[in-house]
């Protein structure tokens, strides 16, 4: 097919009366719900990620990203953390790092059976 049958094949503006205004509802109610399932669920999780690290301290046991375990020991002005993952070994991460969905699960008491 080429551009000419296309074209003919459309059909013309006048002949649907308000396609246009449908299709612009259409669109607007796409994007809306786009914001409401993706967009706006990652910025609260940002913000929660955000605030879980501007709230930890020295003492508390944190699970990276990476799926190492271990416990604040020092939180540096660079935003970095000197943790303990056993006693007398520790190494610095960033903060970013620290995975608060992996580090509440572990800090959730184990289920009883």
């Amino acid at each position: 097919m080429n551009i000419l049958n296309i074209s003919l094949m459309a059909p013309q503006a006048g002949a649907q009366g308000g396609s246009s205004a449908i299709s612009f509802l259409f669109f607007g109610g796409m994007i809306v719900v786009m914001w409401l399932f993706m967009i706006r669920p990652q910025t609260k999780k940002a913000k929660l990620q955000k605030q879980f690290i501007d709230n930890l301290k020295e003492g508390d046991k944190i699970v990276t990203i990476a799926g190492i375990h271990g416990k604040v020991k020092r939180m540096n002005e660079d935003n970095t953390v000197l943790v303990e993952v056993s006693p007398g070994t520790t190494f610095t991460i960033e903060r970013s790092a620290i995975s608060m969905e992996y580090t509440q699960s572990h800090q959730k008491p184990a289920a009883t059976k």
